[in-house]
């Protein structure tokens, strides 16, 4: 698919979704030229036997709704990257936050590597192309593309890539890898 300049701007929705606390929040940020949306709450005591917050102690805020970012590719081609909810409570979002993307990145982390099943599962179901991109947190254990591939039972044509989402290069290559996958599995379908 090529973008020719036109009078019509151009706009690429991308979804990154994934567990509690993998750095949704995060890859939003380190990408976003713009200030990113957030609708982060902190934590509250309504949350103690809900949210699993075992591997994440640390973490004292949540998104509640959706992150929101931009990145403008060039005049006429712009990118919105919407962040979802990774908490079960909030999942009723997702269907309004998909609509019309054209895919989505779930991020994993090792540590929890089972709290990206539902993510998968979504996007699965609903035949939007997607990427598993593992975020490599400090003093994780780490794991080959293809171990994670095959603890997650993924197909082979879906792309698994390790990343740091706090650098904006990496941030940078999981984008592109999305794009790249999305392009390709919407012009295979289209034959």
């Amino acid at each position: 698919m090529d973008f020719e300049p036109s009078d019509e701007p151009v706009a690429l929705k991308i979804l990154i979704a994934g567990g509690f606390g993998v750095g949704k929040t995060t890859l939003v940020g380190s990408i976003s030229e713009i200030r990113p949306l957030r609708t982060e709450e902190v934590l509250s005591d309504r949350g103690i036997g809900i949210d699993d917050v075992e591997g994440v102690e640390g973490k004292h805020t949540t998104t509640v709704a959706m992150d929101f970012g931009r990145i403008t590719i060039r005049e006429g081609l712009v990118v919105y990257l919407f962040g979802t909810p990774g908490q079960e409570r909030f999942w009723f979002m997702w269907d309004e936050l998909s609509y019309g993307a054209l895919g989505a990145v779930v991020l994993a982390d090792t540590r929890r590597l089972t709290d990206c099943f539902p993510s998968i599962d979504y996007f699965e179901q609903r035949g939007t192309p997607f990427i598993v991109a593992v975020n490599c947190f400090d003093g994780a254990e780490r794991y080959e593309a293809d171990e994670v591939r095959s603890a997650l039972d993924l197909d082979e044509d879906v792309p698994v890539l390790l990343c740091d989402v706090r650098r904006r290069v990496s941030a940078k290559t999981v984008l592109v890898t999305l794009v790249e996958h999305s392009l390709k599995v919407l012009t295979a379908g289209q034959h």
